[in-house]
């Protein structure tokens, strides 16, 4: 009986490991996807951004999102991760850009501090 439970276990035990390890890859790109947006509003809020700063950010986050709901529809696979991991980034990179610009769409110069 010890000979069957013992494997039994340990094959149990390796398996509850592998599942939440296969599950961190949808978490993070939607915790890219949350952040990519908050980035987005918060330059928005604070003035970093202009509008058609952030409407041009914004569309292209769309389709992002677009995409990849393509890519998930037949099932994400490791190119498929990897492509929108590299627009992602451009991405950030882009909304990084705009924020620190001084670009701020109301005439020149910061806007006051009151």
């Amino acid at each position: 009986m010890k000979k069957i439970l013992i494997p039994i276990v340990a094959v149990s035990a390796l398996a509850a490991t592998t599942v939440p390890a296969l599950a961190q890859p949808w978490a993070s790109i939607n915790q890219r996807q949350a952040n990519l947006d908050r980035r987005i509003d918060m330059g928005v809020r604070n003035g970093s951004l202009s509008r058609p700063e952030a409407m041009r950010l914004r569309g292209e986050f769309n389709q992002l999102i677009r995409l990849e709901a393509n890519y998930r529809r037949g099932g994400l696979n490791a190119w498929e991760r990897n492509d929108l991991d590299r627009r992602f980034d451009r991405l950030s990179a882009q909304i990084r850009i705009e924020r620190r610009d001084r670009d701020y769409g109301y005439g020149y110069g910061p806007r006051p501090r009151y």
